[in-house]
């Protein structure tokens, strides 16, 4: 059986959403590169992570108004979708995806390193030498992808997030030995002299070496956001979320600052920190807590750590299966990774897709190091990207989030503009972690380009259509132009025009051309002015009557259906309404062929009797071959009509006599796969076998209100209108949009 895809419940509280941040931040980052960072840039690692909690804590507040915004799963990624194309929306996706899941990486790697020593420790317990192999580059591996496979099933079975065991537990042992850190140099203080000398030299390697430790230790930070990846879980999210975040993220920075500052000074007596941290980068921490704790720091030190490393890899699976199912919901993944298991309430296939790409990096990337390197880059690329969306979302929404970052618009300028730059300095610095990144991006390039982006594009629209917001968010106003030539039927296209084009997003363009008189009357109001006036004035009372405030414009040309495709150029209109009335046989033969095939936006075209109504339809009738020809535009009309309200929407595909069971099976899956994009729960399918479209169609036609029909103006050296186009419009009295996406 499928699994549902029913929404998650919001059972995270307060403390659940801030122990995902927790889980995230604290420990991991900081015991898997704190070594890193002492052996780049000495004693001023500590000034690396505070300088890099700076810049966290404005991404904090970036974050914490989009989150209160929009209180959904999917973090930066659910943000762009709303802000940006669908193109642009999938490359964040496909970034900050790749950042939860390299950061796991990360975490499976060091939790190996913390293994480690609990294993040669048992097999000393029992008397034996630890072997060569079991610290190996394979017995690492093994232990990393163990950990992943043991979360993804544990992941998969429970809806709860955090690691709560893990999270408490680790933040006890971290307290543990700050406090008696503390303890020893309150009662055993070093002289001043040597407390000094622990810093001296502060700079190992001037600014270029603080940068770089910033952009390798920036990983250490993240976390806060992942409370956003899961906000559609948090109860009461639009304070719950703020909170946990900068609860989260405070409680990091309590922990990091003072544990740094006790392993400077502290931690290696007799040497440098730097130089400490060269001899042994991964466990630096672990040995600095023995030297002022004795064998007991250094195993505490060593749980926290296994416990830091679990809780991490945790919350980042987690995330990262949340994104993955948000952007298969939007179509920009593969739609089987969407669904929601029925009997654990989890997303089963995004975890398992999420663990196998972790477990692919993880045989990639060579050690902690590289992984924290990219990681950082990944992320300070994602955070650029959260600030901008704020920016964006502040200037064309405005202050309706009920948390605004303060100082608008300093916060996502100045905290952008530090993640973007330390970004590139860490893609220059660590050439490797730059050259990843672009492969990254291209092979979901390739991936969108061949295989996401049509269907990608379709729910899109869709989700445009039936929440017109969106399209003010993405800064657009669509302009509809519908041309006007018939008094009789200006009432019929304004039902139609209100559809397309809602009042608060979009312009609506009234045009009435008139052909050029062969002399103009001398004295008074030409009379075909008159008319074009008297014609105008019906489509604006029809167009107020409905809500909609248009535009008017009177145009004079010998070729009104050339005139038509040169306004609709020249106002830059993203679509164009025309109404053929029953004169449209004859004009799909001719004039209108033509015009079709000047147009470069969609064209939506009416063929319906005087007085009908667009908004008393209730069954839909579309007839469709599978494919995926105009189905933007007819997802976009889909939607803009249930917005009006419920409809019954059947699409129908009709295959020769001689299919077999097999194909007929596989056209309806096909066809219910359409119907779920452009119709999401009210469309179903219909497949029919043996008889002829257009008497199928006509036959159908009776029980329906509207028909719409595609057509295939894209096919160079064809005809817009088709012998099946053609055959439905002659073969029926039912009114009909014909459509037909841009070119």
């Amino acid at each position: 059986m499928r699994p549902s895809t029913t929404p998650q419940t919001r059972h995270l509280s307060v403390f659940g959403a801030t122990s995902v941040g927790v889980g995230a931040i604290v420990g991991g980052g900081i015991l898997a590169l704190a070594g890193v960072a002492f052996a780049t840039t000495g004693p001023s690692a500590i000034l690396a992570f505070a300088l890099n909690g700076v810049i966290a804590i404005l991404t904090a507040v970036s974050f914490a108004e989009l989150a209160s915004r929009f209180p959904e799963s999917g973090g930066t990624y659910a943000y762009a979708r709303k802000i940006l194309t669908v193109e642009a929306a999938f490359a964040v996706g496909w970034v900050v995806w790749f950042a939860s899941v390299v950061a796991a990486v990360l975490y499976a790697l060091g939790f190996s390193v913390f293994l480690l020593p609990f294993l040669e420790q048992v097999v000393r317990a029992v008397g034996g030498t630890p072997p060569a192999w079991m610290g190996g580059r394979l017995a690492l591996l093994i232990y990393a992808l163990g950990a992943v496979a043991f979360y993804v099933w544990g992941l998969s079975r429970s809806a709860a997030g955090g690691g709560g065991w893990a999270t408490i537990g680790k933040v006890f042992v971290f307290g543990v030995v700050i406090v008696g850190g503390l303890f020893v140099l309150v009662t055993t203080p070093p002289s001043v002299s040597e407390l000094a000398g622990s810093f001296r030299p502060f700079f190992e390697a001037g600014g270029t070496g603080l940068l770089r430790a910033m952009g390798y230790t920036f990983i250490a930070l993240q976390g806060f956001d992942l409370i956003a990846a899961v906000g559609g879980e948090v109860k009461e999210p639009e304070k719950n979320i703020p909170r946990a975040m900068f609860l989260s993220l405070g409680a990091a920075l309590v922990i990091y600052l003072p544990l740094l500052f006790l392993v400077v000074a502290l931690g290696s007596p007799g040497q440098s920190t730097a130089e400490a941290a060269r001899q042994n980068p991964e466990i630096l921490i672990a040995i600095a807590a023995r030297s002022f704790l004795g064998p007991a720091g250094y195993w505490l030190v060593v749980v926290a750590g296994v416990l830091s490393m679990l809780s991490a890899l945790q919350a980042n699976l987690l995330a990262a299966s949340r994104f993955a199912r948000t952007m298969a919901s939007d179509g920009t993944l593969p739609e089987r990774f969407q669904a929601i298991s029925a009997t654990h309430g989890t997303p089963v296939p995004a975890i398992r897709l999420t663990g196998a790409t972790v477990a692919f990096v993880l045989v990639a990337v060579p050690n902690v190091a590289a992984a924290g390197a990219m990681s950082g880059l990944i992320f300070l690329t994602s955070f650029s990207l959260a600030h901008l969306i704020a920016y964006l979302v502040r200037v064309r929404a405005g202050d309706e989030s009920p948390f605004r970052a303060p100082a608008f618009p300093l916060i996502p300028v100045v905290g952008g503009s530090l993640c973007l730059a330390l970004g590139l300095f860490q893609a220059i610095a660590v050439p490797q972690a730059g050259v990843l990144a672009a492969l990254w991006l291209s092979v979901g390039a390739v991936l969108f380009v061949t295989q996401i982006g049509s269907r990608a594009r379709v729910v899109d629209a869709s989700s445009e259509a039936r929440d017109p917001q969106l399209v003010r968010l993405r800064g657009r106003t669509p302009t509809v132009l519908v041309s006007i030539g018939n008094p009789a039927s200006s009432g019929t296209l304004m039902t139609v025009a209100h559809a397309m084009a809602p009042t608060s997003v979009s312009r609506v363009l009234l045009l009435s051309v008139l052909r050029r008189p062969s002399a103009w009357a001398t004295e008074g109001l030409p009379p075909e002015l008159r008319d074009a006036q008297a014609v105008l004035g019906g489509a604006m009372s029809s167009a107020l009557a409905r809500g909609l405030s248009p535009e008017t414009l009177i145009t004079v040309h010998d070729d009104p259906w050339f005139e038509i495709g040169r306004v609709a150029a020249a106002h830059d209109c993203e679509s164009v309404l025309l109404g053929i009335g029953s004169q449209g046989e004859n004009l799909m033969h001719g004039p209108l062929e033509g015009l079709l095939h000047r147009l470069s936006g969609d064209v939506v075209i009416l063929r319906a009797p005087t007085g009908w109504d667009l908004s008393t339809v209730q069954r839909i009738l579309v007839p469709s071959g599978g494919r995926r020809f105009q189905s933007s535009v007819r997802a976009r009309l889909l939607g803009s009509l249930r917005r009006m309200g419920e409809r019954q929407v059947t699409f129908l595909h009709t295959l020769p006599a001689e299919v077999d069971q097999a194909t007929r099976k596989r056209a309806e899956r096909e066809l219910q796969r359409l119907a779920q994009d452009e119709a999401p729960g009210h469309g179903e399918v219909l497949v029919t076998a043996g008889v002829d479209i257009t008497s199928e169609v006509a036959k159908r036609a009776a029980d329906s209100d509207l028909i719409i029909l595609g057509l295939e103006r894209r096919q160079r050296g064809k005809p817009a209108f088709g012998a099946t186009a053609l055959g439905i419009v002659a073969a029926t009295e039912c009114p009909v949009l014909m459509i037909s996406q841009g070119v």
